[in-house]
């Protein structure tokens, strides 16, 4: 079904926003609270081996963020992001409550439900993905 630019122009702002926020989130992990900092919290949180898990996360929320601000692997990176959020929401902020002032899920679900959205439906015409054969969607 043919669609005007409208819902393109919608997905790509919803991915830049969220890959912004992934991308800061990444970017954080790398240079404030550094690896080792991250590892010794997935530690303190039994994260399943947070001597690589730290990696994964930390490299997966900035190149997936800049993946996503681009349009690029989206169907991918949408559900590895999602994955990660799913992580977060049950090792980390299902039991404060919904608000992230508690420390709460609000936040995680934003941006896991956006990711799984943007990796079902698609990059839109304004992306990487619209020139990959294969990935090519429309939003």
């Amino acid at each position: 079904m043919a669609h005007g630019w409208h819902r393109d122009i919608a997905v790509l702002i919803a991915r830049i926003g969220i890959g912004i926020i992934f991308a800061a989130h990444g970017w954080q992990k790398l240079n404030d609270q550094t690896i080792d900092g991250v590892q010794q919290y997935f530690a303190s949180i039994n994260a399943p081996l947070p001597e690589i898990t730290a990696y994964l996360v930390t490299y997966l929320e900035l190149g997936g963020g800049i993946a996503l601000i681009i349009g690029a692997l989206t169907p991918v990176v949408g559900l590895l992001l999602f994955a990660n959020m799913v992580g977060a929401f049950v090792l980390v902020h299902v039991e404060n409550g919904i608000f992230v002032a508690d420390g709460g899920y609000e936040l995680v679900l934003a941006l896991g439900v956006g990711s799984l959205m943007i990796a079902a439906i698609g990059a839109g015409r304004i992306s990487v993905d619209a020139f990959i054969p294969g990935l090519r969607t429309p939003a």
